[in-house]
């Protein structure tokens, strides 16, 4: 039997096209097979914080919890908070288009959640906001007793 020389470079290109081949075989094996992590607690908390008077952010914030809502892993085991402040006030603000998914959140057991620093440092009269929300007296208070409680933070962008 003849032995055969292979020369640096050669040899390097057998490695990398072997390392490739094993890397492409194993993402197949695991992205086909992954199913997302599963369920396995009795509860999960969550507080998702607005604080931005963008549409598009309110928009998103409220769909990512009504999402989480409806995600089958989680059903009967979620309770989320929604604290808004800063310009995140707005998703609360009368007439903004955003009540019924509002009331339907605040009927699924979500906390409609408005930091009063807020409202005063703004000088906004809680009447302008709708009536079924409430109030706590810092975001950043809330967060951290609800972050030290366990609960997941989540703040969407």
């Amino acid at each position: 039997m003849k032995k055969v020389k292979i020369g640096k470079w050669t040899w390097a290109a057998l490695m990398a096209m072997a390392f490739l081949a094993v890397s492409w075989v194993h993402r197949g094996y695991a992205q086909g097979n992954f199913q997302g992590a599963q369920a396995t607690k009795p509860m999960y908390k969550a507080i998702f914080q607005l604080d931005s008077a963008a549409p598009s952010t309110m928009k998103k914030t409220l769909n990512n919890i009504k999402n989480a809502l409806g995600d089958p892993r989680l059903q009967g085991k979620v309770k989320i908070e929604l604290i808004a402040n800063s310009m995140g006030y707005k998703v609360y603000l009368k007439g903004n288009g955003f009540e019924k998914l509002l009331r339907q959140l605040q009927a699924q057991g979500v906390i409609l959640a408005q930091c009063s620093n807020t409202l005063r440092e703004l000088k906004i009269d809680k009447k302008t906001l709708y009536p079924f929300i409430s109030f706590v007296p810092s975001a950043a208070g809330e967060i951290i007793i609800r972050e030290g409680n366990g609960w997941a933070y989540v703040h969407p962008s």
